[in-house]
């Protein structure tokens, strides 16, 4: 008796157009000039959008076991976690609080 159970494999034309029209928006995205922390996150989400597709449909990890994608999913939680968790060093101005800045000196070389 044959095997009847059949893997629906993707139109991979379809999601070549996906990314196209993900690419085009990304662009679309990258050219006005607004607020550049609005851009970044735009921009990563059609990247990431774009890697899902990629992940999903080309490394076929869409039909692999749920542990595989745990694998693939949890370095991007840790990295998106120390991001978050860094960024306060990043922005906040403390880390110079108990520093003495050097005096300056005016030196006259005008003689």
């Amino acid at each position: 008796m044959a095997n009847t159970h059949h893997k629906e494999h993707p139109k991979y034309m379809n999601i070549f157009w996906w990314l196209a029209g993900l690419t085009v928006v990304e662009v679309g995205v990258a050219i006005p000039e607004y607020a550049m922390v609005l851009k970044a996150i735009l921009l990563i989400g059609l990247a990431c959008a774009k890697a899902a597709l990629v992940a999903n449909y080309f490394m076929h990890l869409k039909f692999e076991k749920r542990t595989l994608t745990l694998i693939v999913i949890t370095p991007f939680l840790i990295c998106v976690f120390l991001v978050f968790m860094l960024m306060p060093d990043l922005t906040s101005d403390t880390r110079h609080e108990g520093i003495a800045k050097p005096a300056t000196e005016v030196v006259d070389t005008s003689h």
